[in-house]
């Protein structure tokens, strides 16, 4: 059996967003096209950040897929560890605010960035 690899980016029982890779089984289909089972989806949304965009700490309001069409984009987390993610790649952002917790952008969330020359052209997928 193939697997895809998710890659995740979650908030951890410390209260903090970290990343974790997740295997989804691709158990259906046919030999020639593997297929996960349907996962659930309620709408999409595009969003375009031009050269030099950068956001504050923040978490994730509505878990959602991130997909980027176009550039690069840079994830940062408050404990230094960063990913890039280029066209083509992916993730799932779930690092949403612990429940009763309330916001500190010293301890929850991650950052965003645009990098390189052209702008950043994300396709966000809700779950």
């Amino acid at each position: 059996m193939s697997e895809f690899t998710k890659v995740e980016l979650y908030t951890a029982e410390d209260g903090r967003a970290r990343f974790r890779e997740v295997a989804v089984p691709l158990n259906q289909g046919t030999a020639a096209a593997m297929l996960s089972g349907i996962l659930p989806a309620s709408g999409i949304q595009f969003r375009q950040s031009p050269v030099g965009f950068t956001s504050v700490f923040h978490c994730t309001t509505t878990p959602q897929w991130l997909f980027v069409l176009s550039g690069t984009m840079e994830i940062g987390l408050q404990d230094g560890a960063m990913r890039r993610f280029g066209a083509g790649e992916h993730f799932l952002s779930a690092d949403t605010l612990p429940e009763g917790a309330t916001f500190d952008p010293r301890l929850h969330g991650h950052r965003s960035a645009q990098v390189g020359d052209g702008p950043l052209v994300t396709l966000f997928v809700k779950v």
